[in-house]
């Protein structure tokens, strides 16, 4: 967590995944780490101190989006990017900026529901295979209750039920016949399931219907209405049967126990206060909402678009399905390349809101050796396991990297400037003859060299046409 994390180890922790953007990192470490120290004083210095919001500055492809969402993810806080050009004036047709609110509480309670779960698991796991154990070996049905005839519900008793505030499931159980041979199966199927003897085994389970896609929730949501939740409360919720081996129907009974053990309220609650207080939001391509982009009165103003972003960003309530929340104390990153613009292009008011900027730098040539090799998650590593899968070790000479290097640097300053992402298609390129043949052909050992790579894409670098298309 943050507060557990010093401006220096969050720089540090962000070193294992991105080159280089020292001074984006720094930046962005201690505005996050100015939330710790916020917690420490009193509540009403609480109240008056706002995050300081970022405007990160730079060509696509330098790890602008990288820092944020690496950012968020050492420091386990809500995480969403959007798009500002997805965004429309109130009055127009498109999303509304209060969407990203939404859809960062999502992604709050997703992540306290995925850590409550994790609390309560072990408990949901020996539910789960209790009810695993009944599945595999079913008891005889008994005779059906006078109040529901062959399989014909009895509705009064549903009736009653409901009116008791019973769950659906409580009026749709059959009673069972255990026999003394029954019970026994069950003992050493018991005994089975844990030593890990059944894992392979198939069972067929009960799973509720996904949510088909309806415009009017998301509708409902805008309003903070939870229109799911609403009906499944007053109707037992549709179900469907799924074969499954062992192993992975054990997971899904899991996930069903634990959600009857956890109180979504609390949660609810909790995820609100993570938002609230941890959120990040990520806006790109914020330098094509500038008013000085505007090309005619025809066109959506962009200007509106920023005027709507600004409410939100300066500390509002916004309504979701899950409740209100106020968005005064989320930190709010705003990244652009302002090739045609500049941020004195944006209204002033928002201007106001990012008061941090940082100037990310072009990669070089060294930096690109770098990505390659260093990261946790190089692309170098990637294509190696990746080829690894099938049993062939693939190795990269140190001139074969540096070849790799010094054509996408030469792409870049001959074509658009991409960044690192240009790494990847040279790669893929280079790599695209031994992807589709090595699990046929089993070749074992394969040295990449600099000869290999430049008869795979030299040429191609060195024609201008070609490149466009192909590179």
């Amino acid at each position: 967590m943050a507060k557990q994390m010093t401006p220096k180890q969050i720089v540090q922790a962000l070193d294992q995944y991105i080159v280089g953007q020292d001074e984006a990192k720094r930046s962005v470490a201690i505005a996050l780490y100015n939330r710790y120290r916020r917690t420490q004083l009193s509540q009403q210095m609480q109240k008056d101190i706002t995050p300081k919001n970022l405007l990160m500055i730079g060509p696509t492809g330098v790890g602008k989006t990288e820092i944020a969402r690496r950012l968020a993810d050492i420091v386990q806080a809500p995480f969403v990017k959007v798009e500002a050009t997805k965004f429309t004036e109130v009055g127009y047709v498109g999303r509304d900026v209060e969407s990203m609110i939404r859809d960062l509480v999502d992604v709050a309670v997703k992540m306290e529901e995925k850590q409550r779960y994790r609390e309560v698991r072990s408990q949901a796991a020996r539910q789960a295979d209790k009810i695993l154990v009944k599945l595999l070996v079913p008891a005889q049905k008994a005779e059906s209750k006078s109040g529901s005839r062959q399989g014909i519900p009895d509705y009064m008793s549903i009736l009653n039920s409901l009116s008791q505030g019973k769950a659906p499931q409580e009026w749709q159980q059959s009673e069972e016949e255990i026999t003394d041979e029954i019970r026994d199966q069950r003992l050493s199927v018991k005994e089975q399931l844990d030593r890990g003897l059944l894992e392979d085994e198939e069972v067929t389970i009960e799973v509720p219907e996904n949510n088909k896609v309806n415009p009017m929730n998301d509708l409902m949501g805008q309003m903070g209405i939870d229109l799911n939740n609403a009906m499944d409360a007053m109707l037992p919720k549709k179900k469907i049967k799924r074969t499954l081996p062992v192993s992975q129907a054990r997971e899904v009974l899991i996930e069903q126990e634990s959600a009857q053990l956890v109180d979504h309220d609390q949660i609810y609650q909790a995820a609100i206060q993570r938002a609230e207080n941890d959120g990040i939001i990520f806006i790109d391509e914020i330098d094509k909402i500038t008013a000085g982009n505007k090309k005619n009165s025809g066109e959506v103003s962009r200007e509106g678009v920023q005027r709507d972003i600004l409410p939100i960003v300066e500390g509002s309530s916004v309504k979701t399905k899950y409740g209100s929340v106020q968005t005064d104390h989320m930190l709010f990153i705003g990244s652009g390349a302002f090739a045609e613009s500049k941020p004195s292009d944006l209204i002033a008011e928002l201007q106001g809101r990012f008061p941090i900027r940082v100037e990310l730098n072009d990669l070089t040539e060294a930096d690109f050796i770098r990505i390659l090799t260093s990261p946790d998650n190089a692309l170098v590593k990637q294509y190696i396991a990746l080829v690894g899968s099938d049993g062939i070790k693939l190795t990269f000479t140190q001139e074969s990297i540096e070849t790799i290097a010094k054509i996408a640097n030469q792409v870049n300053h001959e074509n658009q400037n991409i960044g690192a992402r240009r790494l990847a298609t040279i790669l893929e390129n280079v790599l695209a003859d031994i992807m589709y043949e090595a699990p046929d052909m089993q070749m074992g050992d394969i040295l990449i060299t600099q000869e290999y790579v430049e008869d795979k894409v030299g040429k191609i670098a060195s024609d201008s046409d070609l490149t466009k298309y192909i590179l």
